[in-house]
């Protein structure tokens, strides 16, 4: 079975895609086949980095119970594992079904199909306050919470309160922008590079996540100065 992690935000704009994105990343180009699925419907981030046409999205695939698989998108990425993708992009007239009771059952489907297909399935969430989410977080093997240095005060113990609301017990914090923080499991420093660069602290930060949610340990690898969007075919 699939190592499976949902990704959380626990407010807008906290790096959730950013790092569920180098996470994924990271495991394919380790040689695992890895899959991101997109329960951010309302930001539709992933959505943004990608070029070109995106159909089915995955509001259709959970509107209209279609399989995973149409809707995947493979980039060409160096290392022996599959990286798929699955974004939302989808217009205002669909986001309302999509965030439906069965919408977010056919959203857990999808992470079914996902973890029969693949080794590692990762989630980017939004933060817990609809469907599709509260989807995500259950349906996932694990959760890991991400937020900004800033705003962990407020934001951490309230998304955690909900986790607990929907039966979600214990999460890995991962603090983004700060290289140390007493109420992070992992931290992510700064990143000011764009694409960010991937020195050695943000390499090795994302590897930390990685092994904090998966238990996988995976080799350090020399990447050129490249940042770690610039391996991948998106904007």
């Amino acid at each position: 079975m699939a190592e499976t992690v949902a990704l959380v935000g626990a407010a807008g704009g906290v790096g959730t895609t950013r790092t569920t994105l180098a996470c994924a990343e990271r495991l394919a180009h380790g040689g695992h086949d890895t899959a991101v699925l997109d329960a951010a419907y309302g930001t539709q981030g992933l959505a943004d980095r990608i070029d070109g046409e995106i159909a089915p999205d995955m509001t259709e695939l959970c509107i209209e119970d279609e399989p995973l698989e149409s809707g995947l998108l493979d980039p060409a990425i160096e290392g022996g594992g599959r990286l798929a993708v699955c974004p939302a992009r989808a217009p205002f007239s669909r986001l309302s079904r999509a965030k439906s009771p069965d919408a977010a059952e056919n959203f857990e489907a999808r992470i079914a199909e996902a973890e029969r297909r693949f080794e590692y399935v990762l989630i980017d969430t939004p933060p817990i306050a609809a469907n599709q989410a509260v989807a995500a977080a259950t349906g996932a093997g694990r959760v890991a919470v991400v937020c900004d240095a800033s705003r962990v005060e407020s934001a951490l113990p309230r998304t955690a309160d909900r986790l607990e609301d929907v039966g979600v017990g214990t999460f890995t914090a991962v603090v983004t922008r700060q290289a140390e923080h007493p109420d992070a499991d992992v931290c992510i420093p700064a990143l000011d590079a764009e694409p960010p660069i991937l020195d050695d602290g943000a390499h090795g930060a994302f590897t930390e996540v990685i092994e904090a949610t998966t238990g996988t340990t995976l080799e350090e690898e020399e990447r050129d100065g490249k940042g770690f969007l610039e391996a991948l075919p998106f904007k």
